[in-house]
């Protein structure tokens, strides 16, 4: 088994510079574009509301929002910088009230989108991206076509299909997006170790495909956090910024998101070294009010699809989980109503708002 070094990552960012200067560069309204406030304020995905949008899918009356426009106001009352969200396909007019009350309270939208897995899906996926145009998009937050690595595949063979299904679903999606003069960015999202990813991108090699940066996913895969940063920020368009908190369980480790500053990520540096490989990337919240994900690293499916892993690199994550687990116990959601989790949701939010803009310059 090889290791990828704290050395390599830095390596692969070498690389990626031609790209980052492609995607600053790009026609048409810029795909990498921060919108009018520099992208210097902390905007909100959909997933840090999953409580929420659950109230508002079942018409209960404690939901703070109910729509896209409800979602867009209730973050900018609490000082978000914008929203991203799916869009959808529409209708028009919708589409142009959410544009022109973004533009009224001076906040981005970027959008989220399934990626094409065949020619069948394009027109689907063209409509989408049409309508984020209209909506004032011009970044589209995407996942690859699986899960999480160590739950979805239990094979190598497994995640080699997965792997090429993913080129697939690049190629086909790149020239729609790239037509429309926006960006995919798309997310590491516990499914490809860095090195991996960063192939598939300098492969397709194109100024209409980047990255939504995650700061916590990949330590799933039992990656170094900040030398993950450092790898994947010249590719950066999008990032969803969370902090995390670990604890040691019976089969691997538990992760958890928690407030920011309250976990054991590097935020500032994160924040520093992202903002200086891609200046013009926006920051979204992704702060998920939920139990802690069970991280199986010690279990054999675990191991299926991780041949390339040494295990320095296995010894080195639980031996950082042990010495930095949190003191007290990991949040928990289960058992609490509706109501509470509602009001955790919202405190959440709002911590997450407060230390950004005081201790990151967000």
């Amino acid at each position: 088994m090889t290791e990828l070094t704290r050395r390599k990552m830095l390596g692969l960012v070498a690389g990626a510079a031609p790209l980052a200067g492609a995607l600053e560069t790009l026609t048409g309204a810029p795909a990498a574009a921060a919108g009018t406030d520099g992208g210097t304020r902390l905007g909100v995905c959909k997933d840090s509301c999953q409580v929420a949008w659950g109230a508002a899918r079942d018409n209960h009356p404690r939901a703070p929002f109910k729509d896209v426009l409800g979602f867009l106001g209730y973050c900018h009352q609490r000082g978000a910088g914008g929203i991203q969200i799916g869009l959808g396909t529409g209708p028009a007019d919708l589409l142009a009230r959410i544009r022109a009350k973004a533009e009224a309270y001076g906040m981005f939208v970027e959008g989220q989108v399934a990626l094409a897995r065949s020619k069948a899906e394009v027109d689907r996926l063209e409509a989408e991206v049409r309508a984020a145009r209209q909506a004032g998009a011009d970044v589209l937050r995407t996942v690859m076509p699986g899960g999480r690595r160590y739950e979805a595949f239990d094979s190598g063979a497994g995640f080699r299909r997965f792997v090429e299904q993913s080129w697939q679903c690049l190629t086909l999606c790149e020239p729609v997006v790239r037509k429309h003069g926006l960006c995919l960015a798309v997310e590491n999202h516990k499914d490809f170790r860095t090195g991996e990813l960063v192939d598939l991108l300098k492969r397709l090699g194109s100024r209409s495909v980047g990255m939504c940066v995650d700061t916590g996913n990949s330590i799933a895969l039992l990656e170094e956090p900040m030398a993950v940063i450092e790898a994947y920020a010249p590719w950066a368009v999008s990032v969803h910024l969370k902090d995390v908190g670990v604890a040691p369980c019976d089969d691997g480790f538990l992760l958890s998101e928690v407030p920011l500053g309250e976990g054991i990520l590097e935020l500032k540096q994160m924040v520093d070294t992202l903002r200086r490989a891609a200046p013009k990337a926006r920051f979204t919240l992704e702060m998920i009010t939920r139990d802690p994900l069970r991280i199986p690293c010690l279990t054999p499916k675990y191991w299926a699809t991780m041949d390339e892993v040494s295990g320095s690199q296995l010894a080195a994550t639980l031996t950082m989980v042990r010495a930095r687990a949190s003191k007290t116990p990991l949040p928990r959601v289960a058992g609490l109503s509706l109501e509470e989790k509602l009001q955790r949701e919202d405190e959440n939010i709002r911590k997450c708002l407060g230390y950004a803009r005081g201790r990151l310059g967000l």
